[in-house]
């Protein structure tokens, strides 16, 4: 078989049953669960993975999972992924009503997709045309959201990276994948996204700790934690202006506690906060620069502040030959109106961080409505779009990774410039992580 037939019978295979991964998704968004822990989802996964009598590995990085089918030689790996987590959206229609998790970024339709890819794929006639492996990834905590909490379990030693992909890395579960690529929801797009770039971030959880005193009668006794807390954030907008356009700079901190009542000097007060950038190098200058604002804040009322840093993501790039094989499938299946190059994007993902070990493709696909993400607007209104066709588009580019003895998929690996082994990606992230205290009240 061509390669053409192969596609031919893969999307045969998909049609036959494409309600059960549509299915899926629509199940998933009605039970939203946060980073590490999904376990409904993961559950919901499995059990459907198994019906397809897979060997499927489970409770990597606590609900992650992941399995394999194997063409008729040997060859590379090409790993597909889908995300398990929701985040915190009060008041999203979908939302659990207990933790206000919600799929308003569209992680429940790569779930969808990954199966669609595997349902087109799995069969004889196929693999048997196919040089080498595909490995299906179901991935937890791509949200980098509950900070504090998630610092906790690792300080617990429940794992050691707060994105769900870094941790996968640490464990080996990439170590035998060659190549991997994901569909990502995306608003306002009338058909498939591809290329592109993204910021990476570093994420902080900072406590600012004062001495508490009667708000009314005593405040000159106190010192005031929201007070250091405001003048560290006025510190970083002042800083705005020094930061180059072309490093999309990205900062947007949150207080997570600002005090305990209204009657009383504040004596902590939490915030979180990412630094977000379009390079390694440009989110360790901003992130100096927030360091210093904060040690301000502190000592400006004569306190205390605690400053954790954690590795976020890594900035996010496409393999250029990659991609381009890509598009050649949306060249042949799609108008050129329904074709979209994507640009620079300030958001962060931790398939950046796989983009550094590995040849990646993240491409986006229409079907949502013109809700912005991670808003309770956000909802896919067109479940075959971003579930069953994107499923195709990959399994198509997958079969010509793999088809002719994986003579495209062995070029890609081959002229791919790898930007860091894991080690030393393992080292970058370590390296980042801290935790200092400056005390300004002697």
């Amino acid at each position: 078989m061509n390669s053409s037939e192969i596609k031919n019978k893969a999307t045969q295979n998909l049609e036959i049953i494409k309600n059960i991964p549509i299915d899926l998704s629509k199940e998933i968004l009605k039970n939203p669960e946060t980073g590490y822990k999904e376990f409904k989802t993961s559950k919901k996964i499995f059990d459907t993975l198994k019906t397809f009598e897979l060997n499927v590995e489970d409770g990597i990085a606590i609900t992650g999972l992941k399995t394999t089918i194997q063409g008729s030689k040997p060859g590379p790996n090409i790993a597909i992924l889908g995300e398990l987590d929701g985040l915190p959206v009060p008041d999203h229609p979908f939302e659990d009503k207990m933790t206000h998790a919600a799929h308003a970024c569209g992680h429940h339709i790569q779930i969808g997709n990954m199966l669609a890819s595997l349902i087109a794929l799995n069969s004889k006639e196929i693999l048997d045309n196919l040089s080498g492996s595909i490995t299906f990834m179901a991935v937890p905590a791509e949200e980098y959201v509950e900070i504090e909490w998630r610092n906790l379990q690792r300080n617990n030693g429940e794992f050691e990276f707060l994105g769900g992909k870094q941790e996968f890395i640490k464990l080996g579960a990439f170590d035998d994948i060659d190549i991997s690529m994901m569909t990502h929801a995306r608003k306002s797009l009338k058909g498939f996204g591809y290329g592109g770039t993204g910021n990476g971030l570093i994420a902080k959880f900072i406590k600012f700790h004062g001495k508490t005193s009667h708000a009314g009668g005593d405040p000159h006794l106190g010192i005031n934690a929201l007070n250091a807390a405001n003048i560290a954030m006025s510190a970083i907008h002042a800083n705005r202006e020094t930061f180059e356009d072309e490093n999309h700079i990205r900062i947007h901190p949150i207080i997570t506690h600002g005090g305990a009542v209204v009657n009383q000097i504040p004596d902590l007060v939490k915030i979180e906060t990412f630094v977000r950038g379009a390079s390694i190098d440009a989110i360790k200058d901003a992130n100096y620069k927030v360091d210093k604002c904060l040690k301000a804040g502190a000592l400006s009322v004569g306190g205390e502040v605690e400053i954790t840093t954690l590795p976020g993501y890594l900035p996010i790039f496409n393999d250029s030959n990659l991609s381009s094989l890509y598009k050649e499938n949306l060249d042949i299946f799609y108008d050129q109106d329904q074709i979209e190059k994507i640009n620079h994007g300030g958001g962060s993902t931790d398939m950046g961080d796989l983009a550094h070990l590995m040849p990646i493709i993240h491409p986006y696909v229409g079907g949502a409505n013109d809700g912005s993400h991670h808003t309770k607007e956000f909802l896919i209104d067109d479940y075959n779009l971003p579930v069953i066709e994107a499923g195709k588009m990959m399994a198509f580019t997958v079969i010509d990774l793999l088809a002719n003895n994986a003579e495209r998929a062995n070029k890609i690996i081959k002229e791919h410039k790898r930007k860091l082994s894991k080690s030393q990606y393992l080292r970058l992230l370590r390296d980042i992580s801290s935790n200092d205290t400056y005390n300004f009240n002697d």
